[in-house]
């Protein structure tokens, strides 16, 4: 067991020890300097241990998915929220981010982290701040397809910390390829916490919210590609709709008709 390795070839003692110190030291990131506000904890402990894919929008390089790991690794230790050190003892380690491969290179910590679990992509629309066009890289791919074999992957599929950019159409291939249960995650209040990177505390007592939603509903076989990007896009509260303005003159409107309308109280009857 001393030796034993995950499909990437990292040794999975290595990685519980990574999880275990890192944990204790990003715990107050999110149950001290701010609060960590979760739902749908209880989701995760009726997913099977492979065959998932989580899709989120994404605030932050690091943060985001630092926060995933403590709420999946607490949840499959029964606990409904991150109180407590003792889910850190037990955490999953066939779990797995994408995450962009300029980004987990860039520093000491970030390769650290990368032995946790990345998957390291490269872009193919964006490099070091700049738009570029690159052919797709099938070893990326196959790496992400390997991974949802294996256990659960955490993908941000609109490729940036930007919000409201399109969801990327690679994510709808890979799931029409693989057909993994696929798991909506919202999550807010890191931007304003953490500086872009998700390493420094940039301003305390903010409330972070991280809901965990249903599984879509999603026809493999039937749905486009385009279906997919807008399913996934509502699901992360990031389509391009929900940034319409409702009009002050509309909403006076609706307040007006609501006036006329009988509403049932008990009395009714």
């Amino acid at each position: 067991m001393l030796f034993k390795k995950d499909i990437f070839g990292n040794y999975i003692f290595l990685k519980k020890i990574i999880m275990f110190l890192f944990g204790l030291i990003s715990k107050r990131r999110y149950k001290g300097f701010n609060q960590l506000q979760i739902e749908g904890m209880e989701l995760l402990r009726y997913l099977p241990d492979n065959q998932v894919l989580f899709v989120s929008n994404h605030q932050t390089y690091f943060a985001d998915a630092a926060a995933m790991y403590h709420v999946f690794f607490a949840a499959l230790n029964d606990q409904n929220d991150i109180n407590g050190y003792k889910y850190l003892f037990r955490p999953k380690t066939n779990i797995y981010y994408v995450a962009a491969k300029e980004t987990m290179t860039s520093g000491i910590l970030p390769k650290i982290f990368m032995y946790v679990g990345a998957i390291p992509i490269l872009r193919t629309w964006r490099s070091k701040g700049k738009d570029v066009k690159r052919p797709v890289n099938f070893n990326d791919i196959a790496n992400i397809s390997k991974a949802i074999q294996d256990g659960w992957v955490i993908t941000f599929p609109q490729g940036t910390t930007t919000p409201f950019k399109p969801i990327r159409r690679g994510t709808a291939h890979i799931i029409k390829t693989n057909k993994p249960i696929v798991v909506p995650i919202v999550i807010d209040g890191f931007r304003r916490s953490f500086d872009k990177k998700g390493l420094q505390i940039k301003k305390r007592g903010i409330l972070q919210s991280f809901t965990i939603k249903p599984p879509l509903i999603i026809d493999y076989e039937n749905d486009t590609v385009e279906e997919i990007v807008n399913n996934i896009a509502y699901a992360i509260e990031q389509h391009q709709d929900l940034l319409k303005v409702v009009p002050v003159e509309e909403i006076k409107k609706q307040e007006e008709a609501n006036k006329k309308r009988h509403f049932w109280t008990g009395k009714d009857y």
